[in-house]
């Protein structure tokens, strides 16, 4: 086998209360790679989008997993990579992830699957450190794992996979821009003991409502009385699209990742569509450009077609 095609899907990360530790796999959008061996130990990036992002292999994403995946295992040659980018740089629904994580995950079938799960996420986060500027995998872990993960540490790397009942998500992606770095800016440097209890107490529970299928306990634990407070300034008509979510028949939701994308998390994908109409009423009166996706969580991550 000397070239294989994958869809790398779309995630959302933190799932509010499980700040940079939280994670989910949508089934679409996804973004559609070929990966195929070459000669040369160089990695070569083909962009197939009018996104304008790097093709060199130090400056991509994709390259520097594939760079960090080549290095560890010693191979004499390298990689070409063929991308079309169906998540918007910058939407929040992990994008870079995707990039990084379908790279390293159709090498590895190159190689007979050399590297396990772990191993993969580990180079991918190369990738993603060079997007965000911090090393994280909440993205990355349900992109290779698929549905629902927990990261519970990277250092050394733990990521735990979740049993989930059926849900299905509703995404609304106003065309604004919020940087990871400004995102992350304005968060607070220190929290009050109680309010971290709170978050802490939600996460477990949420964990507990997605293994027991418990829809109620879910819905009661989707808060966070930290995070998004602080940044859903920078998304408009956030309260009002929750808020209209909510009233469509939504378990509960909030932004993800670190936005502009807020996602809202339903029963049923009748629900899910009652809720994208809900947004959709909130949004077209604002004139902001946007994107709506409804998806379900999807238990595959990184697929080969």
């Amino acid at each position: 086998m000397n070239e294989v095609k994958v869809l790398a899907p779309a995630t959302v990360s933190n799932v509010v209360c499980g700040f940079d530790c939280l994670g989910f796999a949508l089934a679409e959008p996804c973004d559609e790679m070929t990966i195929r061996r070459s000669k040369e130990q160089v990695v070569r990036i083909i962009n197939h989008d009018d996104y304008g992002l790097p093709t060199d292999p130090t400056k991509n994403v994709a390259g520097v997993a594939l760079n960090a995946l080549i290095a560890a295992a010693g191979l004499d040659h390298g990689f070409e990579v063929e991308i079309t980018k169906n998540i918007k740089p910058g939407s929040g629904i992990g994008s870079s992830a995707a990039s990084a994580c379908g790279a390293v995950v159709a090498a590895n079938r190159l190689l007979d699957d050399r590297f396990s799960k772990t191993e993969l996420v580990e180079f991918a986060m190369a990738g993603e450190t060079l997007a965000s500027g911090s090393r994280h995998a909440d993205n990355l872990a349900p992109c290779i794992y698929g549905g629902f993960t927990l990261v519970r540490s990277t250092e050394p790397l733990d990521i735990v996979s979740i049993d989930f009942p059926p849900l299905c998500a509703t995404v609304i992606h106003p065309q604004i821009e919020i940087k990871t770095s400004e995102a992350r800016s304005i968060l607070p440097k220190e929290v009050p003991l109680k309010e971290a209890i709170r978050n802490w107490s939600n996460l477990g529970s949420l964990v507990a409502a997605l293994a027991q299928g418990d829809y109620g306990l879910l819905a009661r634990s989707m808060e966070d009385t930290i995070v998004e407070p602080v940044r859903k300034s920078l998304i408009p008509k956030f309260d009002e699209v929750k808020a209209a979510s909510l009233a469509a028949g939504a378990f509960g939701g909030g932004i993800s990742g670190s936005g502009p994308s807020v996602f809202m998390l339903s029963e049923s994908e009748s629900i899910a569509e009652s809720v994208e109409a809900a947004m959709r009423y909130v949004y077209n009166p604002t004139g902001i450009p946007y994107n709506t996706y409804v998806s379900i969580i999807h238990s595959e991550g990184v697929r080969f077609v």
